[in-house]
């Protein structure tokens, strides 16, 4: 993980319209950047639900919520729909942010190791510095946790 209050990087990324949004775009907003492996598969699709349900909590706070992925931009729009999520979910193909971020990690299923992103939410505040983080969250209570950080 990032240091804690130290700048967040800056990227830009495709969202799921294929238009593309820097993290710079968001100067003056608390933002929620949540980094996930797979659109459409339980666990992620679980904690996306969450922050979506939270979503007006968010906004009360002044908060952005954006969700970053190696997914493509249409798998992305297709998850947008299914779920009805009314945030960002910006397309990382190369991993580069996610890599950037220090996310990209040495996994294990079932007895097979690669590499993969590690379900990790940065908290960042107006200016652009990194407040909190969070590692190996739990994908149905974490928009919790972020929401009551927040508060």
């Amino acid at each position: 993980m990032l240091e804690l209050n130290s700048p967040a990087p800056e990227f830009t990324l495709p969202d799921q319209n294929g238009e593309l949004h820097s993290l710079s775009d968001f100067r003056g907003s608390k933002v929620i950047l949540y980094f996930y492996p797979k659109d459409n598969t339980s666990g992620c699709t679980a904690e996306a639900c969450s922050f979506r349900d939270r979503f007006p909590a968010f906004s009360e706070q002044g908060a952005v919520v954006i969700g970053i992925s190696k997914d493509s931009v249409k798998s992305h729009k297709n998850f947008e729909t299914k779920q009805e999520l009314p945030f960002l979910l910006l397309s990382d193909e190369t991993a580069e942010v996610i890599q950037q971020y220090d996310v990209w990690k040495e996994k294990k299923l079932y007895g097979r190791t690669y590499m993969g992103t590690e379900r990790s939410t940065y908290l960042i505040d107006e200016e652009g510095i990194i407040r909190k983080a969070y590692q190996k969250v739990k994908p149905s209570s974490h928009a919790d946790q972020v929401l009551s950080d927040l508060q």
